[in-house]
């Protein structure tokens, strides 16, 4: 041999390709099939097939309905397919999206933007316990605290017009983490009606309900603890809410406020600092706003709220409310025992 030529192996189609059973107008006609049925499971679709070629006697058919469930999945990926079964929906807004705006509050300096959350006192053999609703404003931090016997729009909505009113001066805004009993339609009429900003918490942003939630821990809890008290005593803590706890968090409880100074550290930027000359009642933070009666409600005064405060001492006003918790918390586990 004179030369050595080495084995070339030459890529391309078969001289006799494998006859393909089904057609492009078999896919096509598949294709209609889904559309006209809602793209059926695998097996739901075969037995349609099946049923137009055996029982209805459709021609089209003879060889579709002979297939196989997994040729049919086959079919059904195949680019002829999906150029005919192309579908372009627009995005629809969620309905719970349209309730509210979704961003933190912010009231620059204005006292009427409250924060609310709830708080459940646990369940116990299957029995759900009441709830307690809690509603912080975010400038002054007056808050109202209120019991109801479960979170349904039966019992939730009186409540929150209630807990509404006891706000010494205007609500300007009403902010919610993104629950159910508070967006709904009927409390967005009703924040609607009274011409109130109603904001929800936005997702990753979990400081936009912080005030809150850290009551939630610091009042209600501290005040109520965890066991389960039963629904059935939820107007006798209403009651109690009303006439102890929110007049002692209120008049006599100090909240410390931050300062916000600028950070030598990094430059730019502000940081919080909590001195201890800034610990106040919520009404002394409301008096000392600039223009603090102009956003008091028709009818109340700074003197008036001012007098209700200094009837007892704080001390005193705690004393009471120690008293009525334990008489209440002695009938409540009477009650249930």
């Amino acid at each position: 041999m004179t030369g050595h030529q080495g084995l070339v192996k030459n890529y391309g189609a078969p001289r006799r390709p494998f006859v393909r059973l089904y057609t492009p107008a078999d896919v096509v006609l598949l294709a209609e099939v889904d559309r006209a049925m809602g793209t059926l499971s695998g097996p739901a679709t075969a037995c349609v097939l099946r049923r137009q070629r055996d029982v209805f006697g459709d021609e089209r058919f003879s060889r579709l309905g002979s297939i196989s469930v997994g040729h049919l999945y086959n079919l059904r990926h195949s680019a002829g397919y999906r150029n005919q079964r192309v579908v372009l929906t627009k995005t629809r807004p969620n309905k719970n999206t349209q309730i509210g705006v979704r961003k933190a509050p912010a009231p620059e300096g204005r006292p009427g933007f409250i924060r609310i959350d709830s708080v459940h006192q646990g369940d116990l053999d299957g029995v759900k316990g009441l709830y307690h609703i809690n509603a912080v404003d975010c400038v002054t931090q007056w808050q109202v605290v209120a019991s109801v016997q479960a979170i349904s729009e039966a019992h939730l909505l009186s409540v929150i017009e209630e807990m509404l009113a006891q706000f010494p001066f205007e609500i300007l805004g009403f902010h919610a983490d993104n629950g159910s009993e508070y967006v709904n339609h009927k409390v967005a009429r009703l924040l609607d009606k009274l011409r109130i900003e109603f904001t929800r918490s936005r997702p990753r942003h979990s400081n936009d309900n912080g005030l809150a939630e850290t009551k939630n821990g610091a009042v209600v809890r501290k005040e109520f603890g965890y066991e389960h008290i039963h629904r059935r005593h939820a107007a006798r803590f209403d009651t109690y809410c009303r006439e102890y706890l929110n007049p002692f968090l209120n008049f006599h409880r100090p909240c410390l406020f931050a300062t916000e100074l600028a950070d030598p550290k990094k430059p730019g930027r502000i940081k919080r600092v909590y001195r201890p000359r800034d610990a106040m009642t919520p009404l002394d933070k409301l008096a000392c706003l600039p223009e603090a009666q102009s956003y008091l409600r028709p009818g109340v005064t700074l003197l008036e709220l001012q007098q209700l405060a200094q009837a007892p001492s704080d001390v005193q006003a705690a004393e009471e409310l120690n008293g009525a918790r334990q008489a209440l918390f002695k009938r409540a586990a009477t009650r249930t025992g």
